[in-house]
């Protein structure tokens, strides 16, 4: 059950919470097709900042309480915040966003940005499953080193080594791992964090003290996506190293043919299939306009 704000109402719960990125904090946030403008992180960003910085509290709380009843010192288990959605929803740039506010509140300063690309299977494991067409789809990811890196993160653990993904090559790096040193809070971000795979015990969101889902109509999301591709294939694809250095040469037209028919054969199918479904466990609905800004937000109710 939600309680459903407008975007105006949604605004007015920001109360006195300051702003403390500029223009330019903005923009090197935002992603390579989507403006995020200064009115939207105050109108839209800092409500849920505020909101979030009251969980925390609560949550760390609560851990004393638990602490001080069984004799051990007081630890603060980081804050961990899910945000899930499809392909082109904009989760990079709003977690991204969302992490630099988070990260100007004092009693949470370390604010850490994990995507789930980095427990991609490698591509030759894909290929030798017959999963590339696959990828992004719930099977396509170790899901066990995902719950057990989530496991590490929420026992206090330093030092936790994740895998790194290249979006230039496609692929996970080999022997490159990036490092997450016992955060205040982490944003752990991607398309199917919210999934309960089928045959499990313990899953990623068993680990997840809030969720975010940025949702918006279908025809908005293949607009987004298909803008980021005619864009791409501009930039990055015109790179030897790309991945998709083969596409360097398509006209616009076959750029959009091609994007399109990605979109509705894999995309869209992992939408539907298993993204969408997953919505109604989210703590946030975030509704976008097809402009990226905040239409209207649901609340779950506790």
């Amino acid at each position: 059950m939600y309680v459903r704000f407008s975007r105006s109402e949604w605004a007015n719960l920001r109360q006195s919470t300051p702003l403390h990125l500029s223009d330019a904090d903005v923009e090197r946030l935002r992603g390579i097709n989507q403006q995020v403008p200064l009115r939207e992180v105050s109108e839209s960003y800092l409500p849920l900042s505020r909101l979030l910085n009251l969980h925390v509290s609560a949550a760390r709380t609560l851990a004393q309480v638990q602490d001080a009843f069984v004799g051990r010192p007081a630890v603060h288990p980081p804050y961990i915040l899910a945000i899930a959605g499809s392909v082109a929803a904009g989760k990079s740039t709003f977690s991204r966003v969302l992490q630099a506010v988070l990260s100007r509140w004092p009693h949470h300063p370390r604010v850490e940005l994990v995507t789930t690309d980095g427990f991609l299977y490698p591509n030759k494991t894909l290929m030798d499953r017959g999963l590339m067409r696959r990828k992004g789809f719930p099977e396509s990811y170790d899901q066990g080193a995902i719950v057990e890196f989530l496991a590490r993160i929420k026992a206090g653990e330093n030092g936790v080594r994740m895998p790194v993904y290249s979006h230039e090559i496609y692929d996970i790096k080999p022997n490159e791992y990036r490092e997450i040193e016992h955060p205040d809070i982490l944003i752990f971000e991607g398309l199917n964090v919210l999934q309960i795979p089928k045959g499990t015990e313990i899953v990623c969101s068993d680990y997840f003290d809030f969720s975010v889902f940025l949702d918006a109509d279908e025809e908005d999301l293949q607009n987004w996506y298909v803008e980021r591709v005619l864009l791409l294939q501009r930039t990055a694809f015109q790179k030897p190293e790309s991945f998709f250095y083969e596409h360097r040469h398509l006209t616009q037209e076959q750029t959009r043919e091609w994007a399109l028919k990605i979109w509705r054969e894999i995309n869209l199918a992992n939408l539907r299939e298993n993204i969408l479904p997953t919505r109604q466990r989210a703590s946030v609905v975030w509704r976008k306009n097809n402009d990226h800004t905040l239409r209207e937000l649901w609340l779950r109710k506790t």
